[in-house]
């Protein structure tokens, strides 16, 4: 799996989630043909063509007026999966039908926002407006959802495992299809199937898996934490499976996911909540800080996130970035993020913002979080810049009285960001990289060029007895996890930033950040 997270790491988000949307479509392309998907090839194709064409137009006028830039992969990613949701026709009315729900799906990304971030899930959006507004005007039915089709089940499992392996978002999809599942197999075996044909019938003519592993895995609309995906995941299950009616709505997946969308802007937005530029300056000679005094206190546990909202005119990274929070004793907050040859648009205009400048708080989040139980010993290790959450970590350990180690991997010629404030701490740091050059603090000690079971092992030789957390780039984390397996280590509680708009690691770990659209950050326990 190691590897398989190696490949999808060189993919953004959007272009794993668009790759797997062409395959689908081709796959089905295909197997129209040849009479084992009971829609029209030729239909298909054109609809897709329209369903993307649409959803750019919108997409494109809406980020005309607002100035944004528009993000073509994510419309056509919302265009191809309106046209795997509403049946394809080549009558005018359904061709109308579709482009009506692409031009919903783009004008949805830039009316219905919060901070710069869309607050429905796009396709759902379209095809649910495009529904209710078609079946009394032109008498076209809304989103049929004719991919959920037995002989498309592989290739929509394979999409969706890729899919969720490179968002992370596990917890979500097994509460969503479990919780689907538990309710659709027991009443088709009480209709006389057998419990296999039943579990079959379920993944491969019922929606779930399509709607759980490719749309409720959206980043933009999930919560931020764990606990909360999980629950949102099983209302969104239940309002899909369980008949109900409210007016002319009716259960549906996407009634369902815009219902889940909406409950996570409920629980994850912070109104209010804004950061005046205290300072800014660099702390190592590719790492910048930027300081921020909040209009009212920031309520965040050590190690989560904070993402930022900076109006500027974005590159096709967006303009919001997640970043580990690095607090101060004045009641301020930090962020560190590398600062490379080529930064993107919204570094560069964070880094340029003088002090009064002010910034939102577009959410607060992850799960990257000391265990409950203050005696509980942790195991902390952090590749590059990645240290950043484990800051705040080591100095509540410290506070608490909990056994702390750190394993850092460092590679510059100088010291890490933070060391005076890690050493001050007392926390036990291994350094893993190339011999520093500099000299290395009370209770630090470097133990090799490379972080290997053997001299993880005999660094921290009580390592089953620890919490673990990894911290960094998904190669890091990746590799970090697998050489924690290897020693017995079977919970890693790992914090893994995955580029969502570029190829990039998020601010908090080797590389640079930012949350989707720019970047997300998620966190998954093995």
């Amino acid at each position: 799996m190691t590897r398989v997270d190696a490949l999808l790491g060189r993919l953004t988000t959007y272009r794993v989630v668009s790759l797997g949307l062409v395959a689908l479509v081709a796959a089905a392309t295909v197997l129209a043909s040849v009479g084992r998907v009971g829609v029209d090839p030729i239909a298909l194709l054109v609809g897709a063509l329209v369903a993307v064409a649409a959803t750019l137009a919108a997409s494109w006028v809406g980020g005309r007026v607002v100035g944004r830039r528009v993000h073509v992969e994510s419309s056509v990613v919302s265009g191809l999966i309106l046209a795997l949701l509403l049946w394809p026709s080549l009558e005018p009315a359904a061709l109308v039908t579709l482009a009506g729900a692409g031009v919903l799906a783009g004008a949805s990304k830039y009316v219905l926002t919060w901070h710069g971030r869309h607050v429905l899930n796009p396709a759902a959006a379209g095809a649910l407006g495009a529904g209710l507004v078609a079946w009394p005007l032109l008498g076209v039915a809304g989103a049929a959802w004719w991919v959920a089709t037995p002989a498309l089940l592989p290739v929509v499992a394979v999409v969706g495992l890729a899919v969720v392996l490179r968002t992370r978002h596990l917890v979500p999809v097994v509460a969503y299809l479990g919780t689907g599942l538990a309710v659709v197999v027991p009443g088709l075996v009480a209709d006389g199937a057998a419990p296999g044909a039943a579990l079959l019938t379920a993944l491969g003519s019922y929606p779930l898996l399509f709607a759980g592993a490719v749309m409720l895995t959206e980043p933009l609309t999930l919560p931020a934490r764990r606990w909360q995906q999980g629950v949102e995941a099983v209302v969104v299950a239940l309002l899909t499976v369980l008949p109900w009616r409210l007016g002319v709505v009716a259960a549906s997946p996407e009634v369902a996911l815009l219902v889940g969308n909406a409950l996570a802007f409920a629980v994850g937005r912070r109104g209010g909540v804004r950061l005046a530029v205290v300072a800014s300056r660099a702390i190592a000679p590719d790492v910048h800080e930027v300081t921020f005094a909040p209009s009212r206190p920031l309520r965040v546990v050590p190690g989560q996130w904070v993402e930022l909202h900076v109006p500027h005119v974005p590159d096709a990274r967006g303009v919001r970035r997640t970043f580990s929070v690095i607090p101060g004793d004045d009641g301020t907050v930090a962020f560190a993020y590398r600062l490379g040859a080529a930064p993107s648009s919204f570094k560069r205009t964070l880094t340029a913002l003088p002090p009064g400048a002010v910034v939102d708080v577009a959410a607060v989040g992850g799960d990257v979080r000391l265990p409950r139980a203050p005696g509980a010993p942790v195991l902390l290790l952090a590749g590059g810049i990645g240290v950043t959450p484990f800051v705040a970590m080591a100095e509540q350990a410290a506070h608490e009285g909990r056994d702390a180690v750190l394993v850092l991997r460092h590679g510059a010629a100088s010291p890490p960001p933070y060391v005076e404030r890690l050493t001050a701490t007392g926390t036990r740091t291994f350094l893993v990289g190339p011999r520093p050059d500099w000299p290395l603090p009370a209770r630090w000690h470097h133990v090799g060029p490379d972080l290997t079971p053997r001299v993880l092992a005999e660094a921290v030789p009580d390592l089953s007895r620890r919490r673990a957390y990894a911290s960094g780039s998904p190669s890091w984390v990746a590799r970090a996890s697998q050489v924690l397996r290897t020693c017995g280590v079977r919970r890693v509680r790992r914090d893994a930033f995955v580029g969502y708009g570029a190829p990039r690691p998020r601010a908090g770990t080797d590389g640079a950040g930012g949350r989707r659209q720019a970047e997300v950050t998620t966190s998954a326990t093995l």
